[in-house]
């Protein structure tokens, strides 16, 4: 019996058994490697912005606490402050200086007190009590006006002192005319007066 007639064994093809895959690994590192660059990415820009805006940082919103105490603080109203007033200052207004007028011109102020003087002391002498009154109330008067009027400095120490004589006088025919006697010889002292004031003038 030779070998090449034993029993040779069976040879059969059977299936290769397929290695394990590994995807799964692949696709864990794909996504790791993916993530990475995400992160690498990211971290990437905010470098380059925040090199790119230096004033990034200056322009910043201020802190809470910063807006807290601005709004604590609250500004004052206009209306509630004081400004100090300054009231208009009036111009002292002073009197303009007193012009010195010519005897002239003087005399032709007093030269109508002057002549109804005259006529008035008539009047006194020829009417009754109430009338001559009244007479002297306008005598009066008008010797208030004389002695206000300014005269020429040459002649107002003559001229009050007439002026004051003259109102004296005056006085002295309303107490004759009061009493009912001696009224023309007070008529009388009191013409005397106005002639004097009347020269004075050159009237």
């Amino acid at each position: 019996m030779t070998m090449t007639d034993e029993q040779q064994p069976e040879l059969r093809w059977a299936p290769i058994e397929p290695k394990p895959r590994n995807s799964r690994r692949m696709w864990l590192i794909i996504g790791l490697v993916v993530a990475a660059l995400v992160v690498a990415g990211v971290v990437l820009f905010f470098v380059l912005n925040q090199n790119g805006n230096p004033d990034a940082e200056g322009t910043a919103s201020p802190s809470p606490s910063t807006s807290a105490t601005s709004t604590a603080t609250p500004s004052p109203s206009p209306t509630g402050s004081v400004e100090p007033t300054t009231e208009p200052t009036t111009p002292v207004q002073t009197e303009p200086p007193v012009v010195d007028p010519s005897v002239e011109a003087f005399r032709g102020q007093v030269s109508g007190w002057l002549g109804d003087a005259g006529t008035g002391l008539d009047i006194v002498a020829e009417s009754s009590d109430q009338d001559a009154l009244a007479v002297i109330d306008s005598l009066q008067g008008d010797a208030q006006r004389l002695s206000e009027t300014q005269p020429p400095t040459s002649i107002s120490e003559q001229w009050y002192g007439g002026v004051d004589s003259y109102v004296q006088k005056l006085k002295d025919l309303r107490s004759a005319v009061s009493n009912g006697s001696g009224v023309s010889a007070a008529a009388e002292a009191a013409r005397a007066e106005i002639g004097d004031l009347k020269k004075l003038v050159g009237l």
